[in-house]
């Protein structure tokens, strides 16, 4: 139930699992491979697959810590939006992007739960889409050494706080890969 006029359509976001990103992530091989279950299913049903993939001084573009994990691969025709702050739309055409295949709802995966994905939730909720997360596909680094909560408990206060999330006329929700239906909106 998006407020973005005209825009009935679903995307499947995959924000930053990167090479760099990735390499320290909790349970990573879980989460890469249900992201990658639901890249497959996206496709299937006609869904858009945006990847979204960071850079930064430990990312300079075009290294090795800065390409896509070698599980997931990318379609010439996918969308691929590149960023420098962890809001995937702040400064970035992910808005256009969108806009111009007429999504409201995005299907959000990746990476780090703690920074890029609350981030990008937040920023979607606040420009008007319906955002879920799958609760079963995003995962960060360890931080506890910064004074952060182990990775597990990140990314399970992240899922319970985000399970119930909504504002006016839009909708937050987790659902796990296994539940995901790109053929309806996903529950609130």
């Amino acid at each position: 139930m998006t407020t973005l006029a005209d825009r009935p359509h679903t995307a499947l976001l995959v924000i930053d699992v990167q090479n760099g990103v990735v390499a320290q992530a909790h349970d990573r091989d879980r989460v890469v491979a249900n992201i990658a279950t639901l890249v497959d299913r996206a496709r299937d049903a006609g869904v858009a697959v945006v990847w979204v993939q960071h850079h930064s001084d430990e990312l300079p573009t075009g290294s090795e810590p800065w390409q896509y994990v070698s599980e997931l691969v990318r379609r010439e025709a996918e969308p691929l939006v590149h960023k420098a702050y962890g809001d995937s739309f702040e400064e970035t055409d992910l808005e256009p992007v969108l806009a111009a295949a007429g999504i409201g709802r995005l299907v959000v995966t990746g990476a780090q739960t703690d920074a890029c994905i609350r981030s990008t939730l937040h920023g979607a909720i606040t420009r008007g889409y319906d955002a879920t997360l799958v609760a079963d596909a995003h995962t960060t680094e360890d931080l506890s050494a910064y004074g952060a909560p182990p990775p597990d408990q990140v990314i399970a206060h992240t899922n319970l706080y985000w399970r119930d999330h909504t504002a006016p006329g839009r909708t937050g929700g987790t659902v796990d890969t296994a539940e995901v239906d790109f053929a309806v909106p996903a529950p609130a």
